[in-house]
């Protein structure tokens, strides 16, 4: 007998989906390190430096909804090129009107980019990727993903080393996006490189393929998903919202914390590159660790760990080793983080319904997202009414009842399954 499934290599989707996926994430984390350094230095205070590096997850969020009308509606690969370009419009408003203000818009359309770019990407390896190896094409584009995340900041590093500007990074983001709109101009049709992706047919669009028909429906039904499964999206939800917001702040606190103690921005960018190149390494093993041993090992460590690096950074500031301690809690949040790479994708993949996942899965990334949103606001009020002491104290304790709320509830909605067997 044959095998009437299309064949399939994992070369041919290098260039169309790994590879502009690395060069965005490449610019971006070159970008998010320096945002506060480059606020502050025009004039903001430590506290709205905080708010304009969270409007990155402010834009993801607000974003989410419309990304999948949008995907829907122009096609993965051109919503991708239209993501690259918003995100150099928002790059070039910041560098044109040289104030806070338009850094903080310029860093919400990234944001509003990014959730574009990353829906855009996910509906394409939907449409194009068989089902037998999907969900490995989805956890290898997490990786690449954090790859581009962990090169970045070395990058803004060696600029700011070289020139003495954090601003001119802001280019790296811009030459970044307009390769990833060469590349995939330059690239042939997918349907000539893959052979047609299914169609099927929505109600509101008319037909749309695999990719675009998931995002079709994950923006659209989102709001039913959240009353339909609203009890386990409150409980083990609000445990994924809180990892999200521990997720989040390590991010913003990291290049806040460093213009705190007066660490050189080219030191701390390098810092947190070498975090997030030890947080891209344990991708995978974070993905054999859950399938190992059960989805709370990769989920309670990591989060208990990033929680007790925010505590442990609050009593850290005015030591006079406070650059050695700031350069041991973030190598110790790229740890405790790679533990948790793919949590909130593996948990909504569990818990969602096989009949219809799309919906529920938009909306369980929606509350993960909240909890990027909330998080560096959070910081950013408590560091403007008490310090960023407090700011790092208060996240910490968040993610402990984030870890206790998940030690709870994720064993009743989705109990241990018996050992012993081989997937």
């Amino acid at each position: 007998m044959t095998d009437p499934t299309p064949s399939f290599s994992w070369r041919s989707i290098i260039l169309p989906a790994y590879l502009p996926t690395f060069i965005f994430s490449f610019g971006e984390g070159a970008l998010i390190p320096v945002i506060p350094v480059v606020a502050t230095e025009r004039g903001a205070s430590l506290a709205i430096a905080g708010l304009i590096a969270s409007m990155l997850m402010v834009g993801e969020l607000v974003g989410d909804l419309p990304a999948g009308w949008l995907v829907a509606r122009i096609g993965e690969r051109n919503a991708m090129i239209g993501a690259a370009m918003l995100a150099v419009t928002g790059a070039l408003i910041a560098v044109v009107s040289p104030t806070a203000l338009a850094l903080g818009i310029g860093v919400f359309l990234l944001g509003l980019a990014t959730s574009v770019f990353g829906l855009a990407r996910h509906a394409f390896l939907t449409s194009y990727v068989p089902a037998r190896v999907r969900a490995r094409a989805l956890s290898t584009l997490g990786g690449v993903f954090r790859g581009g995340w962990a090169v970045g900041p070395f990058a803004a590093a060696a600029i700011i080393a070289w020139s003495g500007s954090p601003e001119l990074v802001v280019w790296v983001l811009v030459a970044a996006c307009f390769a990833v709109v060469v590349v995939l101009l330059l690239l042939p049709d997918p349907e000539r490189t893959f052979g047609a992706a299914r169609v099927v047919r929505s109600t509101s669009v008319g037909p749309l393929t695999e990719g675009e028909a998931e995002a079709d429906a994950a923006s659209h039904g989102v709001f039913r998903a959240i009353v339909a499964h609203r009890a386990v999206l409150a409980r083990v939800g609000t445990g994924i919202g809180f990892l999200g917001a521990v997720r989040a702040s390590r991010t913003v606190i990291l290049p806040l914390w460093a213009v705190s103690i007066g660490m050189p921005a080219d030191t701390a960018s390098l810092v947190i590159g070498i975090a997030a190149a030890i947080d891209f390494g344990l991708f995978y093993v974070s993905g054999q660790v859950m399938d190992r041993f059960g989805r709370l090992w990769g989920a309670i460590p990591g989060l208990v760990g990033l929680a007790a690096g925010h505590v442990v950074l609050a009593f850290t500031h005015d030591l006079t080793n406070n650059d050695l301690w700031f350069t041991i809690v973030a190598v110790f949040f790229g740890i405790a983080n790679g533990l948790t790479s793919g949590v909130l994708l593996t948990l909504g993949a569990d818990l969602a319904p096989k009949a219809n996942p799309a919906p529920f899965l938009s909306a369980f990334r929606t509350i993960g997202h909240a909890g990027h949103a909330v998080a560096p606001l959070l910081i950013s009020a408590i560091t403007s009414v008490v310090s960023i002491m407090a700011a790092s104290a208060t996240i910490g304790v968040l993610g402990f009842a984030g870890a206790a709320i998940l030690w709870r509830y994720v064993p009743r909605y989705l109990p241990r399954r018996p050992r012993g067997g081989h997937d």
